[in-house]
């Protein structure tokens, strides 16, 4: 099993991690308020609900948070209705990207995520332009003692992961989307800890960037395309080595 993704560059050591939580809670609070509208309020009869609120446990996310994405959902406080979509584009030097959204407005969710192309050296592209590029795949991040391919190594094959790899003291798990439960039960049963657990997209193959000034402009552009308020998930095809990202202000 090897793999190798930057992950730690490519999730930009700059970010606070106050931040990022934030982001995820949102993120998944959405998602939470979708499986419940559209299959209901019972995670054992609503295997989208299940697999939101696995997600939810992964990352933290406070149970008072979970239970208010759920009213909300199956209308206790309030109708909700949110749309899933997916942006496709390019970034400077050729990199693709694909932005999930969940929104309520298409019309704003759109002309903010075309504003960010546009004012960061990209374009919006059509329907299918980059998407065959990715597979939908189970990722986790995992960091501390843990990061270690031996001890993970020993445990989650068995458990559906396909792809392993370690790096500067950061571990990644990747599996079939459909091993993304029993990978989060057998990190808790272990108590390892995960700094992500989620369902995303690994690219196909990657662009290695090399040049600072553009690897800074595509950094900028997944950095404010996650600000925006509809998206849910940014995925690039990106690579940055730790000398050129040394070079990057923070």
């Amino acid at each position: 099993m090897s793999g190798h993704s930057k992950w730690a560059n490519i999730k930009h050591k700059k970010e606070a991690a106050d931040k990022v939580k934030g982001k995820a809670f949102s993120r998944i609070g959405k998602e939470i308020m979708v499986a419940a509208k559209m299959g209901g309020g019972d995670p054992n009869a609503n295997p989208s609900l299940r697999a939101a609120l696995t997600a939810a446990k992964a990352v933290n996310m406070p149970n008072a948070n979970i239970d208010r994405a759920i009213k909300k959902g199956i209308g206790e406080l309030g109708d909700v209705t949110f749309e899933e979509i997916v942006y496709e584009g390019y970034a400077a030097g050729g990199v693709a990207v694909l932005v999930d959204c969940l929104t309520d407005n298409r019309n704003r969710s759109i002309s903010d995520v075309r504003m960010v192309f546009d004012r960061n050296g990209g374009n919006l592209a059509g329907s299918g332009a980059v998407a065959r590029m990715f597979t939908r795949m189970a990722h986790f991040v995992i960091s501390g003692e843990w990061a270690d391919e031996d001890k993970l190594m020993e445990i989650v094959l068995d458990a559906g992961a396909e792809d392993l790899s370690v790096e500067d003291g950061v571990a990644e798990v990747w599996a079939d989307p459909s091993a993304f439960e029993a990978l989060v039960k057998l990190f808790e049963e272990k108590g390892i800890a995960t700094d992500e657990a989620e369902i995303t997209r690994r690219p196909e193959m990657t662009v290695e960037l090399t040049d600072p000034k553009v690897a800074a402009q595509v950094m900028r552009l997944v950095d404010k395309m996650e600000e925006l308020d509809d998206v849910q998930m940014v995925t690039a095809n990106y690579t940055i080595a730790d000398a050129i990202a040394d070079q990057i202000e923070e």
